[in-house]
Formats: structure tokens, sequence, C-alpha cells
């Protein structure tokens, strides 16, 4: 089996400048702050980083931007989805560029069925030879003859899991167990993550990392050592206060994050590209209280 990394896993968001251009300059300075918070890999062009939005000559720029912020300290995988020429596009340029492998976004609008979405990850699989983990979202939904069947492909390393059908998470980790990695990838996993821990889920996707790092730390850390008391704590000052003010609009999964980040001085601005819309100025004052609060009472600790 193929290892990919665990941990916790950081998902950059796609800086936007007044003009609306992409901001490669402040993309580079977000990865190396994610790489300096020891986040375990980095997943560009992703959800986070509006793949839905960009052109593939912005796609391809992200990627150098990822590959040479990184500077090979930890795996990068790319965000490669929508339509399957697109697809394939994207998952070339990742291998022309070095990535360590990429994520199977959804398809783009059409409702296929099992053997349709599984014929969509395997041409790509048969594409590159690039690590791949398929995401569990939306359109694209793998039940276990689909997944068992792509299984072959000694280079299909993961799944990520972004429904939280816990009946099928279940079927899965205990039928083909340490033959994929298992990622976490339910909007804020956090919320979720000590559900998903035990059947063997021990990586996610942290939006949170993106503004408090050393939050997602130190939930992480709480949950594998068992204090449940730090995890009940911290549930309670950040995740479900940040999670409810998420809940609020649509979009808000990527919004929320760059306002996260401008709020703690990152050269990041709240734009970003339709149909998202910028959150809302009585939600970032929310969220501002809460990052306040969090920095008065959990400080940072440098190394």
């Amino acid at each position: 089996m193929s290892e990919i990394s665990k941990g916790i896993l950081g998902f950059p968001v796609a800086p936007l400048t007044k003009d609306n251009e992409l901001d490669e300059q402040a993309l580079f300075k977000n990865i190396e702050y994610l790489i300096d918070e020891k986040l375990d890999a980095i997943f560009i062009a992703c959800g986070s980083g509006e793949f839905h939005a960009l052109s593939t000559d912005e796609y391809r720029r992200m990627v150098e931007v990822a590959m040479s912020a990184t500077k090979g300290a930890v795996p990068v995988y790319t965000g490669v989805g929508g339509n399957i020429a697109h697809a394939k596009s994207c998952a070339r340029i990742s291998e022309e560029l070095g990535a360590s492998g990429y994520l199977v976004l959804p398809p783009y609008l059409i409702e296929g069925n099992q053997e349709g979405v599984k014929h969509y990850v395997q041409e790509l699989l048969e594409w590159t030879n690039l690590n791949a983990i398929v995401y569990q979202r939306a359109n694209a939904v793998l039940q276990k003859d689909a997944l068992e069947a792509l299984l072959d492909y000694p280079h299909l390393v993961g799944l990520k899991d972004g429904i939280g059908n816990m009946d099928l998470n279940i079927e899965l980790t205990q039928t083909f167990g340490d033959r994929l990695g298992w990622l976490n990838g339910m909007p804020m996993a956090e919320v979720t993550m000590p559900a998903y821990l035990p059947l063997g889920f021990d990586t996610y996707s942290s939006a949170i990392s993106n503004y408090i790092p050393h939050i997602s730390r130190m939930f992480y850390n709480a949950l594998l050592e068992g204090d449940d008391a730090k995890v009940r704590e911290l549930y309670r000052d950040v995740i479900l206060p940040i999670n409810a003010i998420r809940k609020k609009k649509p979009g808000y999964a990527v919004s929320l994050i760059k306002a996260g980040m401008e709020i703690i001085g990152l050269p990041v601005q709240g734009k970003v590209r339709p149909p998202i819309s910028p959150v809302e100025p009585e939600h970032y004052r929310e969220l501002e209280a809460i990052i306040t609060h969090v920095y008065d009472k959990y400080p940072k600790i440098n190394a």
C-alpha cells in the first residue's frame, strides 16, 4: 500500500487582488505560514482554493507557487475535477510540475450512476501515475463495489469523505482496511472528527488551520490523547461557534476562511469569486470576536 500523509491537512485559499486577479505573492506567504505551522500536507487548488472559478493558467500558477513554497517539506496534492477533459488536463499539469498526487473532485453537474462515476475516476487513474485520493462528495459517491473495482490501481491511495454517511464509511473502512488512507473531509471536519477517528479516519482537512492552526493541533492532540475535557472546551469556545457562523450562508465554507485569515493579518482580502459571496459585516465581527477570545485564552506558543 502507498502511504499518504496522516494528520492535519492544509487547504490554502486563492488570494485575489482588488482587480480579481490571483495574488501569487500572497499565496506563497500563506502556504509558507501553513508549513511553518507544521501542517502535514498541502492540498492546492481544491474546494477552499475556489477550483470551480480558476482558469487553467491560474490553476497552473497555483500549483507552481505551492511547489515553490513547500520546497519538498511536505507532499503537495492538487484538486482535479469538473468535466473529464479538464480533469485530465489538471492531472497532467500536476504531474508535470511534480505534485505528489491529486484529489478527485466531483464531475461537473451531471448525475452519473455507479458505473459512470467509477469510469470517471478510472480514466484519471489511467491518465497519470500520480497518487490519487477520491472525494466522496455531491454527485460522485462511490459505493463498495465500485470502489473495490478501482483498487487494482495501486496509485489509488486514499478516500476522503465529505458526505457523512456513517453506514457507508463503516462498510468501506471495515472492508478495505489499510488498503486506503482515510481522510475526513466534512465541512469543518473538527465537528465530526471524534466519530471518524475510531473508524480509521486518522487524517482530516482543517479549514480553521488557515488562521488558527495551533487550535487545530491542540484539538487533534486532545482527541488522540483521550483528553475529553479539552475537546469539550475547544468545542465550546472555538469550534461550534465558528461552525454556527459557517452555516449561516452558503459559500461560507470558503469566504469565512478568507475572513479569518484577514483578521489575523495574513496577506489575503475577503474577495471571492461568484457564485460565492463575501462574509457579511455582522458575521465578520462575530468571527473576529471568537478569534480574539481564542488568542487571549489559548495563546500561540512559538516552538
